[in-house]
């Protein structure tokens, strides 16, 4: 058995699963915050078999989508913040980091 850990863009999370229920991969949402550009993400945990683990990345594959996106630069710590004139920059978001876990035991009361 193993434990995948999904994080997921919030834009991505529905779709995915929604695609993951049609699956039947059961699935715990858990929110959560963090990376470059401290926008909310989601961690999913879906429990599966070993032969159903490349599937289950497939359909995570197939929902999680990278795009772009322009974002305003932090201002610079330090210095003079007036020269400082803020451009926005083009970022790639999105699409899935993955985790694959052995699992020894699992338990459902």
């Amino acid at each position: 058995m193993k434990l995948i850990l999904a994080v997921v863009q919030d834009k991505d999370t529905n779709r995915l699963m929604d695609a993951l229920r049609e699956g039947n991969y059961k699935t715990t949402k858990l929110s959560s915050t963090g990376g470059f550009l401290k926008e909310g993400n989601t961690t999913l945990m879906i429990g599966c078999d070993d032969q159903d683990v490349d599937e289950a990345l497939d359909i995570i594959r197939n929902n999680c989508s990278q795009r772009e996106q322009m974002v305003a630069p932090i201002s610079p710590m330090g210095g003079n913040a007036d020269s400082y004139i803020p451009r926005p920059i083009e970022v790639e978001v999105g699409g899935a980091t993955v985790f694959v876990l052995p699992v020894e035991s699992f338990f459902q009361f």
